[in-house]
């Protein structure tokens, strides 16, 4: 994975409009890895012939598994460590294909009682937007 700051700010002076994103490549690994872990099999993700047969005409990555990316920008960078996620929606707007290289990222939306709601957003390696949501998480 390969951290990428925007406007990165780990303290107390987090404001409107500070974010960080996050890049990380979709492999063959994390795939089966993510299947392993959670129980989805879906043949989609797995298995290439069914694959080949389906709208995509490829494997595509488990939904979740990108969103998941989310998560780590959250817990781990920004706001980082302490943070308490409270709510998230997706909106899956286009598939992950194993070996995209896809960015997470999330920004400040606004901040009320130390909470924070965050806009947070996936895009593929060719800056089309795969994931759209909104997070709202209790500030550490």
């Amino acid at each position: 994975m390969k951290k990428m700051s925007k406007n990165f700010v780990v303290n107390k002076d987090i404001k409107v409009g500070d974010g960080f994103s996050l890049v990380k490549q979709i492999s063959e690994n994390d795939v089966m890895k993510f299947a392993d872990l959670t129980g989805d099999y879906n043949p989609i993700h797995i298995d290439e012939s069914v694959a080949k047969k389906s709208r995509f005409g490829k494997r595509v990555a488990q939904g979740m598994l990108c969103g998941s990316l989310i998560s780590t920008v959250l817990g781990m960078y920004f706001p980082g460590p302490g943070t308490i996620y409270l709510e998230q929606s997706f909106r899956f707007v286009a598939p992950v294909f194993l070996g995209d290289s896809i960015t997470a990222e999330v920004k400040i939306k606004d901040i009320i009682d130390g909470k924070a709601i965050l806009y947070t957003t996936i895009t593929n390696q060719y800056g089309k937007m795969v994931l759209l949501g909104e997070a709202k998480v209790l500030l550490p």
